[in-house]
């Protein structure tokens, strides 16, 4: 990987400039950063899509399409993640990189000053941003949560975190609630734009083979008139630790579905007092995130008991998720298997390999994104976000230290608190 420079521009703006040549496309994002709560969900879902219909120069899609184009067709679109119980809002561009034009032409410059005028020079009327834009983004937004349910899988998960998290920001769906989405006006959404833009930290990103000091300069240019007001802290995620002892809820529901989805979510009794990152990456995909994953080889493939069985890791909240997709009658053995192999792990039955295969599996994703520019801009982000000092190689090396006692240890701290079964009408 190339050289990387990390520079404040302003107050609570940081920038995070790789300098590579070995990519023909530039990335360059812009991401604003806001506590997840349940007021602000649904207005974080909806503000890009409205920025992104047009600024004050080009005010709408036709206008902007043609800005774009001159631009040898680079693109930006609105970027919208959470990461734990913070909100990432902004966008995210990718463009020719200047070095392969003709003349060297500076598409960086001319991304980043249209990108400025989305988020700075936004398409207004009497001040506020576009009631028709709003209006059609928010129906848009409406769909989206009343489509939720369509997929089974995604919304099993959905549901287990309202349930495990109720009272708790995790708990709110990235899209906020139906209610509080249709409340959406042109007068709120400005009004929590205005907000946004000036108190919210900003995490900037580049990766290209521009010099980090023309980035800075272009980018200083582009965010000028970027308001800057308050102290600029990092939103925090609510970690609880002490979960031993807690007995397992169990929710069901039933629905017209022909695969039924089991959901069984774990918190960390203690390892998030002291969390070790790498040690969890590799603690997952040695249980259910790889090919090569106990859950996998043992609970789908040899006992053939599900169609699909994974885990994912939280890293910011210190929550693991379980997910299977089941028929009716397989649910307590499936259940079972996932908390005997869990145990299996706990006892320190590891074999070499699987460790070793693990490891690999890790170190080969984060190797992967390395190459890749979005790859990049999604590990710093998620970076500064977690408050680590670690960069994506130095993580890499560290997982490749981690050890069986470290996964035994980590498996043996989760507790399972919640399970979700969606199961069939019929049964």
């Amino acid at each position: 990987m190339g050289r990387v420079t990390e520079t404040e521009l302003t107050r609570g703006v940081r920038l995070t400039a790789v300098r590579d040549d070995r990519f023909k496309t530039g990335c360059l994002s812009a991401t604003l950063l806001a506590p997840h709560t349940k007021r602000t969900a649904p207005l974080n879902a909806v503000l890009p899509y409205v920025l992104r219909r047009g600024t004050a120069r080009y005010p709408d899609s036709e206008s902007l399409a043609a800005a774009l184009d001159e631009l040898y067709g680079a693109r930006v679109e609105p970027a919208i993640r959470q990461k734990g119980e913070v909100a990432a809002v902004g966008f995210c561009a990718d463009f020719p990189d200047g070095a392969f034009l003709p003349e060297r032409t500076d598409i960086l410059a001319g991304t980043a000053y249209l990108l400025g005028e989305l988020l700075l020079s936004p398409a207004t009327r009497g001040g506020r941003l576009r009631g028709d834009y709003v209006a059609t983004e928010r129906q848009n937004l409406v769909d989206d949560i009343n489509a939720e349910i369509n997929d089974k899988r995604a919304y099993a998960s959905l549901k287990l975190v309202e349930a495990m998290f109720r009272g708790e920001s995790y708990g709110v769906s990235k899209l906020g609630t139906l209610a509080d989405a249709a409340r959406i006006s042109a007068q709120t959404l400005t009004r929590y734009y205005k907000e946004l833009i000036a108190t919210a930290p900003m995490e900037l990103f580049y990766c290209g083979a521009e010099e980090p000091e023309h980035v800075v300069r272009v980018l200083r240019e582009a965010l000028a008139s970027l308001p800057r007001i308050g102290d600029f802290t990092m939103p925090a995620t609510l970690v609880k630790t002490g979960f031993e002892g807690v007995k397992e809820k169990v929710i069901r529901e039933t629905m017209d579905v022909t695969q039924c989805r089991l959901v069984m979510g774990f918190r960390f009794a203690s390892a998030m007092e002291s969390p070790d990152y790498a040690a969890m990456a590799v603690f997952n995909a040695l249980f259910g995130g790889s090919a090569t994953s106990r859950l996998f080889l043992n609970v789908r493939e040899r006992l053939a008991l599900c169609y699909y069985a994974d885990s994912a890791i939280d890293r910011n909240k210190g929550v693991l998720f379980v997910s299977a997709g089941i028929d009716p009658d397989k649910l307590d053995q499936v259940h079972g298997e996932v908390l005997a192999q869990l145990r299996s792990l706990a006892n320190g039955f590891i074999e070499p390999w699987e460790l070793e295969a693990a490891k690999r599996g890790v170190v080969s994703s984060l190797l992967s994104a390395l190459d890749d520019p979005l790859g990049l801009e999604g590990l710093y982000l998620d970076r500064a976000i977690l408050g680590s000092r670690v960069r994506p190689e130095e993580f890499a090396a560290l997982c490749e230290l981690v050890t069986a006692e470290d996964v035994a240890n980590l498996a043996a701290d989760a507790v399972l608190t919640h399970t979700y079964f969606l199961t069939s009408e019929a049964e």
